[in-house]
């Protein structure tokens, strides 16, 4: 894959959300985990709340303009092998999604659009 392609990204609207969320609680992560109806959303969580291990995939450390660190972005091993092909696009809709997520509480939710990727 041409390394110049990110392998995830955010919409405007996902980055100001983030750098909201950032100012509420600290540093960021990203974790989508598979799985049946928000499962398949990433979740945002603050950094190192969600425990990754062997069975994750570090796919991208965002860097988001007025947030100090990278916001990493984790997929756990079974749903990368099926998005193994395509480019992440982190968006925010309106709408509840997952409680476990910090944007649940602003009426707003993460998901994600995706691109195929030439092999």
């Amino acid at each position: 894959m041409d390394e110049e392609i990110p392998r995830v990204e955010l919409t405007p609207a996902a980055a100001d959300l983030l750098r909201r969320l950032r100012e509420a609680h600290g540093p960021l992560m990203f974790h989508q985990s598979g799985g049946c109806c928000d499962g398949s959303a990433p979740m945002c969580y603050p950094e190192g709340e969600f425990r990754t291990g062997a069975s994750d995939v570090l796919l991208a450390e965002l860097d988001v303009e007025g947030v100090a660190e990278p916001v990493t972005f984790w997929m756990s091993r079974s749903q990368y092998a099926a998005w193994s092909h395509t480019r992440l696009i982190v968006d925010v809709v309106e709408g509840r999604g997952s409680g476990f997520s910090l944007e649940a509480p602003e009426g707003v939710r993460f998901l994600i659009r995706s691109h195929l990727v030439a092999p």
